[in-house]
């Protein structure tokens, strides 16, 4: 979803009210932080303030922000210009594809001027199956469009506004929806009827994004603790008090989080909790009058799974030390024990995600960097199982791209995926899985003259300092470079988590790249684009390998002419900023600017910190300081303890810097 537009405007504005000509100095206030024997020094731990509210704080960054607009008011006219490009791209009235589910089209629609979505919906005026040529009727003999949530009224009196979950119930008469308030993705439940916008009962407080529904009369729900971290899952019956709630598990390890789907079948819910390395299942049968958890996959140190259902079988995906790149097997619903291997670990193709319809099971996989597609047929529910045979890959014509699910409908042959690169633009396309026909339903339409057709997309590998092979994503407008070395160029980079940062389409990198800019994507260790092991070879004690791959593909595209150091730029946000940060400080000599977003930089002092939100948590991707190897490793890398003056100049113009956040 896009943000609004003037929380756009918003992050990228400073006040100007007083011009300072010399930067600020923040004042020094010695702080010692002793651990295993070692003692460091943070002149700056007074800056950290978790109220958000100390006067001395809060004038430090007014003063930075002041400096910041002062330094940069004589390039305002160039920012505007690229902020009314930016906007210039977006089709501000504009409408989803139609899902269409049960007896209605269901879709999204923004309109010129507003900030925020119509949820909107229109009766299907037929019974027939759904193909991948299905249309929602429009015009007068069309049915009426019915306008079920429109959140620009409910925004209205807020300064910020959010919807993090728009359920409907299985007959389509309620819809239950979350409203962030605030910005602290704790929502608050309301249940409407569809057709009148009435409310129904009390609203929820206090809840995450997470809710399905069980059955049409009641709700699951998930809460969280006072660290932020999603612990409880909770049954509510509609038109009852939320304290009479029933608490269906309470994961109190607080380095597990839970989370809440519904299979595609719509007969169960599963709840999963899990951490950076391990996760379990439990299931919920909606149709049961006595609603409870049962277990469906143990909690095992190391395992990883996740689940759906089909007629008589659970479907598990399912990960540990030995199937890396995860497996996919099925058991009986009547007995979890026994397992029948559908798809076997493979040490070049990793299984991300599978979606389930009635009569096909598409597998999301990742090989040589890649996503990739494959359907297969499956026999008809009731009968045996086997290994999946004769799949059907989906073919993409960019040489790199994104693709990922969308929402389909179990009873029918139709998946729906939106696909993207970095030149072609978000596109939704529906594909029988019977007949191999794709039909492209929708292409994002980019204002301002975008022409595809200017642009080339590449992909290119770097060798690594042990000799791995990194992939890196470019795209650049063909009739402005010169792919001499004398380009500049913004390269950007992530590599933690095991998220894959694919090179997806980005209407605001245009504003560079048609001034000239090569744009780049590292795909580091760290992250999940090569499978498991690219991502367990860039975390914990393997955390370096992030840094020195970003540093070879910046070395890489310097020697194969698409920039100079003279004119590289990098860019990375949390996780990312400190990837940022740890090259900066390793190689200064080798970028002219970076913008490091939300930087997460004091990792050191962070991790040792377990009050922290999510701390805890992410001890399994970095490591737990309070053990001496992993303080010492993480404080030969954290950003701020490595900081040194006599290597770079530092100008502090940001409009917000956060040392003791994440």
């Amino acid at each position: 979803r896009r943000q609004p537009l003037r929380q756009l405007a918003l992050e990228s504005c400073t006040s100007a009210s007083a011009m300072a000509s010399t930067p600020p100095v923040a004042r020094k206030v010695l702080h010692e932080l002793a651990e295993h024997g070692d003692v460091r020094l943070d002149s700056y731990y007074w800056l950290r303030d978790d109220s958000r509210s100390d006067p001395a704080v809060l004038a430090h960054l007014r003063a930075e922000n002041d400096y910041t607009a002062a330094l940069m008011s004589d390039v305002k006219h160039i920012e505007d210009e690229i902020f009314a490009e930016i906007r210039g791209r977006i089709k501000e009235d504009d409408t989803d594809v139609p899902l269409r589910r049960g007896q209605y089209y269901y879709y999204e629609r923004t309109l010129t001027g507003k900030e925020y979505v119509q949820h909107c919906r229109r009766l299907v005026p037929t019974d027939g199956h759904i193909t991948v040529f299905d249309a929602m009727p429009v015009g007068l003999d069309a049915p009426d469009e019915h306008i079920v949530l429109d959140e620009n009224v409910k925004a209205e009196g807020h300064d910020y506004y959010s919807i993090g979950a728009f359920k409907v119930s299985p007959s389509g008469r309620l819809v239950a929806y979350g409203e962030d308030t605030n910005g602290d993705e704790a929502y608050t439940l309301y249940v409407i009827d569809a057709e009148s916008g009435e409310y129904v009962g009390q609203p929820l407080k206090g809840v995450t994004s997470d809710i399905e529904w069980a059955g049409d009369d009641y709700l699951v729900y998930i809460t969280m603790d006072s660290l932020h971290r999603p612990d409880k899952v909770c049954l509510h019956k509609l038109g009852s008090d939320q304290s009479n709630d029933m608490c269906l598990y309470h994961e109190k390890d607080d380095i597990f989080s839970l989370g809440l789907q519904a299979s595609e079948s719509k007969q169960y819910l599963f709840v999963r909790s899990e951490s950076k390395s391990t996760s379990f299942i439990f299931h919920l049968d909606i149709s049961k009058q006595k609603k409870q958890l049962e277990v469906l996959t143990p909690r095992l140190y190391g395992i990883d799974t996740a689940a759906s259902h089909r007629g008589n079988h659970f479907y598990i995906k399912r990960r540990s030390e030995d199937f890396y790149n995860s497996e996919l097997v099925a058991c009986p619903s009547n007995n979890v024990a026994e397992a029948t291997v559908l798809l076997p670990h493979r040490e070049s193709v990793k299984i991300q995600d599978f979606q389930l319809f009635e009569n096909h099971i598409a597998v999301y996989e990742r090989e040589n960097g890649l996503p990739k597609i494959t359907v297969y047929g499956l026999p008809a529910s009731g009968e045996a199982l086997g290994k999946l045979q004769g799949g059907r890959e989906i073919d993409f014509v960019d040489p790199a791209y994104a693709v990922e699910p969308e929402e389909s409908q179990f009873h029918s042959s139709i998946i729906r995926f939106r696909y993207s690169s970095m030149k072609t633009p978000p596109s939704v396309f529906d594909y029988d899985m019977d007949s191999g026909v794709s039909v492209l339903k929708k292409i994002n339409t980019v204002l301002g003259g975008f022409d595809s057709s200017n642009y080339v997309s590449e992909r290119k590998w770097a060798a690594a300092s042990d000799g791995t092979q990194i992939p890196i994503s470019i795209i650049y407008r063909k009739d402005l470079v010169q792919l001499d070395g004398s380009d500049p160029m913004l390269l950007s980079g992530f590599g933690s988590y095991e998220i894959c940062i694919d090179p997806s389409f980005s209407g605001s990198i245009f504003s560079l790249v048609d001034r000239g800019f090569v744009h780049a994507i590292a795909h580091v260790r760290g992250g999940g684009e090569m499978g498991r092991k690219w991502y367990e070879d860039g975390k914990l004690l393997k955390k370096k390998n992030t840094f020195t791959d970003f540093i070879a593909c910046a070395e890489h595209l310097m020697k194969s002419k698409y920039c100079s150091k003279e004119k590289l730029c990098i860019s990375g946000k949390s996780a990312g900023g400190l990837l940022m940060g740890a090259v900066l400080n390793m190689r200064p000599d080798l970028f002219k600017a970076a913008i490091v977003g939300v930087p997460f930089v004091d990792a050191l002092t962070t991790m040792l910190d377990p009050t922290i939100p999510l701390t805890t948590a992410e001890w399994e991707e970095w490591g737990d300081p309070r053990e001496e190897e992993y303080y010492y490793y993480m404080k030969s890398y954290s950003p701020v303890d490595n900081v040194s003056a006599d290597l770079y100049v530092f100008s502090p113009t940001f409009s917000k810097l956060e040392f003791h956040s994440m």
